[in-house]
């Protein structure tokens, strides 16, 4: 009687694997006769690039020889999700990174961080002394009044790309305490 029911066991099986495979099969001819469906992960892609706008986006204007600068904007989301901004990209610099300061027992520390977010219907203020774009390891001279091409990658790998004015930065009026440059930590 083992026998027989071995048989019996590999014989359903043997049927559940055709079954499946003929339904894969199905599947995959009906998949070409359904052209939207593609269409629907490149709209996604696009989601949060559209849904954020980008406001005054502007750059530091820097000395000749200086290696660095940082970029700064209003993000604006219109959608009724968070968005973050994962990375940005510009050829004026060797590497672009998000960062931030902080007050660390009196001493303004600037720190990479990994995305900026943006609340859903809401801003996020990317300025001096708070949330800013650094460019760093400069390739071109930052003049007052050309601009900084600056691509922005968000969650979901949509991009957008912006003009920042270059222009001269007044320090934040907090910043005053810090000496000229004296009690920044990097």
């Amino acid at each position: 009687m083992q026998p027989l029911f071995r048989a019996t066991l590999l014989g359903i099986l043997i049927s559940l694997t055709a079954a499946c495979q003929a339904e894969t099969d199905a599947g995959k001819a009906a998949a070409p006769a359904d052209s939207a469906q593609p269409a629907a992960p490149a709209e996604a892609v696009a989601k949060a690039a559209d849904a954020v706008k980008v406001e005054n986006p502007y750059a530091r204007a820097v000395p000749p020889g200086q290696p660095n600068s940082a970029s700064f904007m209003t993000l604006v989301n219109t959608a009724d999700v968070d968005h973050r901004v994962m990375s940005a990209s510009s050829p004026v610099a060797a590497t672009v990174e998000l960062h931030t300061h902080t007050n660390n027992n009196g001493v303004m520390e600037m720190r990479q961080i990994p995305q900026i977010d943006i609340p859903a219907k809401g801003r996020a203020e990317l300025k001096p002394g708070g949330l800013h774009i650094m460019l760093i390891g400069l390739q071109q001279e930052m003049k007052i009044g050309e601009s900084a091409p600056l691509t922005l990658t968000f969650e979901d790998g949509s991009t957008t790309t912006v003009d920042a004015t270059i222009q001269e930065i007044t320090p934040p009026a907090d910043a005053g305490h810090m000496g000229g440059g004296m009690g920044m930590k990097h």
